[in-house]
């Protein structure tokens, strides 16, 4: 724990910001295209600000939190994103002052109790709360079943407890406001087998493996999983299985 909250990417928030995927632009488009008002959006745990950069074409402000300053570090400026350091439960934002809400990824680590209540003040009435996750990346089949092997029989006992719910794809997360439809949004990327590497290592149980163990588990598997991906410079199509919540603010 690191000021209050679970914080396992701190770290590696350098690397964070350079593996990790990026969500598809017709989301943030559509999520725009379900508020009547465009002034405010409020990207809860930002981390290094991807999700606050695809909204800010769409919104006068977006205000982006995040609890770790090492997060913010990193993350991209924006002439109409305001960073700020702020727990989920907590934000900081004025009573009725955003159109939307989101929160890409990081759900799973709220006190949700607290944050929705958050949401529920600052949100003005008719705006949108949107959540969504992506689970294990799919590839080929070779390459799924070595990532697999990683994510579960060698990783596996060191993901935080809350991770069972990027497991059940938000399934079990009760949202207190009216939930509607969205459409399905495509995640995609093209890998080399280097960049894999660095995504696998960003992992919240990679880190706290290697703070248990002493050395890298993703090593465990990089021979194999260069072989079958084709060596560390070969490009490759990956996605990911992508799940929106949203619900509007009565």
């Amino acid at each position: 724990m690191s000021g209050g909250f679970p914080d396992h990417f701190s770290a590696r928030a350098d690397s964070y910001a350079v593996f990790r995927p990026t969500y598809p632009d017709g989301l943030y488009r559509w999520l725009a295209d379900q508020v009547v008002r465009h002034e405010a959006a409020w990207d809860c745990a930002t981390g290094n600000g991807q999700a606050a950069l695809g909204l800010a074409p769409f919104f006068d402000r977006v205000f982006a939190t995040d609890a770790s300053a090492a997060q913010l570090a990193q993350a991209t400026p924006g002439a109409n994103i305001e960073y700020r350091q702020a727990p989920a439960e907590a934000s900081g934002l004025g009573d009725r002052s955003v159109d939307l809400v989101t929160v890409a990824q990081a759900a799973h680590w709220f006190d949700r109790t607290r944050f929705f209540a958050e949401v529920a003040r600052v949100a003005r009435p008719g705006s949108v709360l949107a959540i969504w996750m992506y689970n294990l990346m799919r590839s080929e089949p070779a390459v799924d079943r070595i990532i697999g092997r990683l994510y579960r029989d060698i990783v596996g006992p060191f993901w935080p407890g809350d991770r069972v719910l990027i497991d059940e794809d938000y399934r079990s997360i009760a949202i207190p406001f009216p939930e509607f439809a969205p459409p399905d949004f495509a995640m995609t990327a093209n890998w080399t087998g280097d960049h894999l590497l660095g995504y696998l290592r960003t992992w919240s149980a990679v880190n706290r493996y290697v703070e248990a163990k002493g050395h890298d588990p993703v090593a465990l598997v990089e021979d194999e999983l260069l072989v079958s991906w084709g060596g560390g410079s070969t490009v490759r199509r990956v996605h990911w299985p992508l799940r929106v919540r949203v619900a509007r603010i009565p």
